[in-house]
């Protein structure tokens, strides 16, 4: 953190308050959120914060990035713009020089809402096991397929999607990613936003598509086949991003916590003096300092480029079981109020479970951990 970290929290802080905040019940009932808060966001610049400002990013690093994760995370929003960052981050990565220019500074300002489609109804963290095949045929390819869990998909503009270009290629061979806007795409549809256990003020669609012509021109890479080694060289980037959540979400638990259990009156004084919720919210406490401390570590060592990708999967790994583990502790210390959905620390709670399963489940780290022993 520095002085010029501080003021764009400060920012970050005000916006997540004043225009994120007062609709958070409206948007959980919706299952998704407003259109036009994208065009908010990207009118104070946070939503590519560490894209190159030539592109019309914020020109800063990941730990602007982080700033606004954190900022997400503790007032216990649910909005795409990691997601945003992270469809961005493969253009940057992999796209033409034209690409850059025409879709990063329209993502920048809220214009263009990103998702990235790789899960499938039969294929989740398993995506050499992808159905979706995009056929080429002259100057455009021809997909069909469907995607499920898609964070952003109702409001997206442009998708990274994963496909196979090559059904009878072996392992990742066969694997391509291909960018493309939506609007008024033939055959393109979505599904409603999908009813889960938490995270209900962002949407999570089903996409579906059905003979969608998009230009050839929209494979990302030098060649077909690349997919699967692009989307292992930008996970890393996205698993850092679930463990900034991660800490900033079990440091929240304990400080609600913390002032909960100081008001909260038992047997004729407060909560606090039992020595059971002291050595809890100790346990607590302890447990997010230590998460803190490695993930400031990973954050450095990403801005350095030095953050590989077994790194990457510790933390996101262990992150968030500790996010886990401190959530669940502090909902029992809440009692009863612990399991009401009008007390933060309960949808905290239901908005934590998914923290082990996206970004590739806990079990794929443990494997990607494992394979470097």
């Amino acid at each position: 953190m520095n002085d010029e970290l501080r003021v764009f929290r400060a920012t970050v802080r005000r916006f997540v308050q004043e225009k994120l905040v007062p609709h958070q019940a409206r948007w959980r009932q919706q299952h998704h959120p407003d259109a036009e808060a994208w065009t908010e966001a990207g009118g104070i610049d946070i939503l590519l914060t560490d894209m190159p400002e030539e592109y019309g990013g914020g020109g800063g690093t990941f730990a602007h990035a982080t700033v606004v994760l954190e900022e997400l995370a503790q007032a216990g929003v649910h909005f795409g713009s990691g997601i945003q960052s992270v469809v961005a981050h493969y253009i940057l990565a992999y796209g033409s020089e034209e690409q850059k220019r025409g879709w990063i500074p329209r993502m920048a300002c809220g214009e263009l809402v990103g998702a990235i489609a790789m899960s499938e109804p039969a294929a989740g963290s398993d995506l050499l096991g992808i159905k979706t095949t995009a056929r080429r045929d002259g100057d455009h390819y021809v997909i069909n397929g469907s995607k499920t869990f898609i964070s952003n998909g109702l409001h997206a503009g442009i998708i990274c999607l994963a496909v196979k270009t090559d059904a009878k290629a072996a392992g990742p061979k066969g694997v391509s990613l291909l960018m493309f806007e939506v609007k008024n795409l033939p055959g393109y549809q979505v599904g409603r936003p999908l009813e889960k256990v938490g995270m209900n003020g962002q949407d999570t669609c089903e996409l579906f598509f059905d003979d969608v012509h998009v230009p050839a021109s929209s494979l990302l890479g030098p060649a077909e086949g690349k997919g699967f080694s692009q989307m292992m060289e930008q996970l890393p980037y996205e698993r850092l991003m679930i463990g900034v959540t991660a800490v900033a979400t079990a440091e929240q638990a304990v400080t609600i916590t913390s002032r909960y259990v100081k008001e909260r009156m038992a047997f004729g004084k407060p909560l606090i003096d039992f020595q059971n919720a002291r050595f809890k919210l100790a346990e607590c406490k302890t447990e997010a300092h230590i998460g803190r401390v490695f993930l400031d570590n990973c954050i450095q060592r990403f801005i350095a480029g030095e953050l590989d990708p077994v790194t990457a999967a510790m933390a996101k790994y262990w992150l968030t079981e500790c996010q886990g583990r401190i959530v669940d502790a502090c909902v029992q210390l809440h009692g009863g109020y612990g399991y009401m959905m009008e007390y933060p620390i309960a949808r905290m709670w239901v908005d934590s479970r998914a923290q082990r399963v996206y970004g590739g489940a806990n079990e794929i780290m443990k494997e990607l951990i494992g394979w470097a022993i």
